[in-house]
């Protein structure tokens, strides 16, 4: 895997079938790049029609070459793109780029046509890159395999920030949006249709070169799952920031009607949760993508989220504070001691946080050195920004400003730097040669900042969290649907927890079982046909006595015969009645993309109406099990409120790891798992489901 993506960054020699004259035509873009670009590997041009191409020597055919290239660019129609794989298969060639589009995109014809060709190279050990795509370049080795028009007038220079994209144009977008910001390039990759490299595999790749720091990554879904994740805790362990843009919508394979959990599945939700899980940023738009990379290129990230902030006006620093707030930093005030010294200096300015010099300091550049020194020195902040509006652009204050700052951080080398300002791309660069990040806009910088901070505590993890233990899978029942009494004994052998509970036949047995267990009881119909008990009133709860019991338990069997008059009945359950600790709902979907997801949120209004749910992609360990349930925004009512006790949040974290190890060693087997409701009993008392249902995959295929 790793030697095929080698071939098509940094190949030693590559051929381009389809070689035009024409250096403005798809076939002599990359061409010209090539050559213009310092590319110091053999390049043969394939035009059977033409001795020279460019001014270089041309060759008929593939067979035609002194060696088998590392990679080829294959830059003919659709109509000639099958025989162009044949030759490459043929002559020994490891990769190929191919342009074309009208493939899997243009419908059934163009799916088989790509079929065909996917096949034949996979026989051949050949790895293809697109149909449909940009193709690839790598800045440092002056290797530019692409057709892209980005680079026309200006090749990309080489740099920390690594692209992969299914879309050609937005990765060429980034690509310039990049440059601009003055970003250099590590390497970028295009897969288009993907009919063997897909965005998995590119980034698992990019995760793991040295040069590159952060990844802006773009994808509608993915295709491999497994690959896609170990790309993303690769990236984590690394210590490389993935910035991801995912647009379009994954789908949930199981019904609603199937699974409670699945209705509560969006799809978006469900991806955008799993990014979260492994540490990766999901931006909302192009800007903020670009403007995250830009803050995660240098590769340092802050050892907390306590943000001083430096300004000649209050109002900009106000709004700096706000937004910084917002992101999740935090904007403590100065020490007593340091806001003493600010005052003695100038008795009229603002020492807390934001520190705020007033316009004054802008006639005595002492005081902001004074300042800003006594902020990184004194302040205890992970992070210091300065706001600096229009000044940098002044022609006579701009130089003594930037004098005054850099003496101030001189005294905290090590500190986060940034500063808003609106200034000329050279001032810009001075300050950045100074370490600093810059930005025009303080909600930018803001955002960006808090980023950084998720970043590094995402980091941290490798050092503190082991993986989950795996799970040997639990023997199923050969076929057929599953009771919630079969459901909950093979969910107790994966560590579940579950009341103590009574199988009954008859009225009388549910009498006898009630009186061992205790009254209150519940009783719920029992058959692996009726799934959704309430759908037949087949649910009696808070029963206080034997009369009430056995009427309940007459009446129960009595509408499943006449409801469900062929479903296979295994009795009655007597469950005592649970009524202290707090409801939530626990479940398992699969998704189409990223295979088994585990849901949780609180049970009642929060599930049902507003929607208080999270997801992670299984299997996950007790660390991560603990900031799924923080993260919804009922976690308060399990800390306890109001006088209200702690909940068992340790047992409850353990049964999230448990199923979620369950789930991915069941995952070929299972559709769906509801554990609704689980009640989350007092502190050191467990966490109980006190229903169970198992969804098999052949139950949702048939």
């Amino acid at each position: 895997m790793t030697d095929a993506i080698e071939t098509l960054l940094s190949p030693a020699s590559v051929a381009l079938v389809g070689a035009s004259d024409n250096p403005a035509r798809i076939g002599g873009r990359p061409l010209r790049y090539l050559r213009d670009g310092g590319f110091k590997g053999g390049v043969y041009p394939i035009n059977p029609k033409r001795d020279t191409v460019q001014g270089m020597k041309s060759y008929a055919a593939l067979a035609d070459l002194p060696e088998a290239p590392d990679t080829a660019i294959l830059a003919v129609p659709a109509s000639a793109t099958l025989r162009a794989v044949e030759d490459c298969a043929a002559r020994g060639v490891r990769s190929a780029i191919v342009f074309s589009a009208g493939f899997a995109e243009t419908g059934a014809e163009g799916a088989a046509q790509q079929k065909r060709m996917t096949g034949l190279a996979k026989e051949a050990g050949l790895r293809l890159l697109g149909p449909n795509c940009l193709g690839v370049f790598n800045p440092a080795k002056g290797y530019y395999g692409t057709f892209s028009v980005i680079l026309d007038e200006q090749f990309i220079m080489p740099g920390p920030v690594g692209i992969v994209s299914q879309s050609g144009a937005y990765g060429a977008h980034l690509a310039h949006l990049a440059r601009k910001r003055g970003l250099g390039v590590s390497h970028w990759i295009t897969t288009g249709n993907e009919a063997d490299i897909d965005v998995a595999e590119a980034l698992h790749w990019m995760v793991r070169q040295d040069e590159t720091r952060v990844v802006m990554a773009y994808a509608e879904g993915v295709q491999d799952r497994d690959v896609f994740i170990k790309a993303l805790e690769t990236a984590r362990d690394n210590g490389k920031a993935v910035v991801f843009m995912k647009t379009g919508r994954s789908t949930v394979g199981a019904e609603a009607a199937a699974s409670h959990t699945a209705a509560l599945a969006g799809s978006d939700e469900v991806f955008d949760a799993v990014l979260r899980q492994y540490g990766v940023h999901r931006a909302a738009t192009t800007a903020e993508q670009i403007d995250i990379a830009y803050a995660c290129a240098a590769g340092r990230y802050p050892a907390g989220n306590r943000i001083g902030i430096f300004t000649l006006s209050g109002g900009f620093g106000i709004q700096l504070a706000d937004d910084s707030a917002a992101a999740g930093l935090d904007v403590s005030p100065m020490p007593r001691e340091a806001q003493e010294k600010l005052l003695a200096l100038l008795p009229y300015a603002s020492p807390r946080n934001p520190v705020d010099a007033t316009a004054q300091a802008a006639t005595d550049m002492n005081l902001i050195t004074s300042s800003v020194e006594a902020m990184v020195t004194m302040g205890g902040y992970d992070v210091f920004t300065a706001i600096l509006g229009a000044g940098p652009a002044s022609p006579t204050f701009a130089e003594p400003l930037r004098s005054a700052i850099m003496q101030g951080v001189a005294a905290s080398p090590h500190s986060i730097r940034s500063v808003t300002m609106s200034a000329p791309e050279d001032v810009v660069r001075s300050y950045e040669a100074e370490g600093f990040l810059v930005y025009e806009d303080g909600s930018a910088l803001a955002s960006s900042l808090g980023a950084l901070v998720r970043f590094s505590d995402s980091f941290a993890r490798k050092d503190k969290e082991a993986p989950p233990a795996p799970m040997s899978p639990v023997p199923l029942p050969d076929s057929g649907a599953m009771s919630e009494v079969t459901a909950k004994v093979i969910l107790t052998e994966a560590g579940l927890s579950f009341p103590a509970e009574r199988l009954a036949s008859t009225p009388d047995e549910a009498v006898k079982a009630a009186e061992q267990i205790g009254y209150p009881v519940v009783l719920k119909i029992c058959s692996p046909d009726i799934a959704h008990k309430t759908e037949i009133s087949g649910v009696a709860v808070n029963l206080r006595d034997a009369q009430t019991v056995r009427d309940n338990a007459e009446a129960i069997l009595a509408r499943a015969a006449e409801m469900r008059p062929n479903a296979r009945v295994e009795g009655l359950i007597v469950a005592p009645m649970l009524g202290d600790g707090v409801e939530t709902i626990v479940g398992v979907a699969q998704d189409s993309v990223l295979g088994p997801v585990v849901m949780f949120g609180l049970g009642g209004i929060f599930v049902e109406v507003l929607k208080d749910v999270t997801f992670r992609a299984a299997p996950f360990g007790l660390e991560e099990a603990r900031r799924m349930i923080r993260e919804i925004k009922g976690f308060p009512l399990l800390e306890g409120v109001r006088g209200a006790g702690r909940s068992d949040i340790e047992a409850l974290a353990q049964l999230l790891s448990d199923l979620s190890r369950f789930a991915y060693a069941h995952r070929d087997q299972i559709d769906s798992i509801d554990l609704n409701p689980v009640r989350v009993m007092p502190e050191g008392q467990g966490a109980v489901a006190l229903d169970a249902l198992i969804v098999r995959k052949e139950e949702c295929e048939q």
